[in-house]
């Protein structure tokens, strides 16, 4: 649970047309922060490819994926995942998140990004978790610097965004410092 409203939980199967849904309504939203996406990926069957895949990744440690859940209504309002989980030296990951148009503002990105690195830090026993923004992305920014996380450099052409390979800002939170 990470606020009376919002709970944060494993992704299922089950989850597939319920994430098709919010993610088609979100479509124009999150379209300067997203990939190109085929029709495919805003149906319950692309969404079920998606998430079997996720979670056999889960399955082999590499990945744990989220859903944001409105308490009461059962509504995914957004999702959250560790991704490129490494253990040994590195003990890192990186971290990917959304939140439906209606939840911005309202600290449920800040919450759930301070839960899972919680959750990394105490259970997964992460030392790092990374982040990366647009460049311009300033709400996202904030719910990053809000959480403790500190701005170490840019990549310039880092990901395929809207089109376009796009310069990111890069972020890291150090979770602990323990040998």
């Amino acid at each position: 649970m990470m606020t009376e409203k919002i709970r944060l939980r494993p992704v299922e199967l089950s989850d597939a047309e319920a994430l098709a849904t919010v993610l088609d309504r979100n479509r124009e939203h999150m379209r300067p922060w997203d990939p190109a996406r085929p029709e495919s990926f805003y149906t319950a069957d692309g969404q079920l490819e998606r998430l079997r895949g996720s979670l056999a990744e889960r399955e082999a440690g590499r990945v744990m994926p989220w859903v944001l859940e409105e308490t009461g209504t059962g509504n995914i309002v957004g999702t959250i995942t560790l991704n490129n989980i490494i253990l040994g030296p590195l003990c890192s990951a990186v971290l990917g998140y959304w939140v439906d148009a209606g939840c911005t503002g309202r600290g449920v990105a800040s919450g759930a990004v301070e839960e899972v690195c919680r959750i990394a830090r105490d259970e997964f026993g992460l030392h790092r978790v990374e982040a990366g923004t647009l460049l311009d992305n300033v709400a996202s920014q904030r719910v990053l610097t809000k959480c403790g996380f500190e701005s170490f450099g840019v990549a310039p052409r880092y990901l395929h965004i809207d089109g376009e390979w796009r310069d990111h800002r890069l972020f890291q939170r150090i979770l602990h410092d323990r040998n």
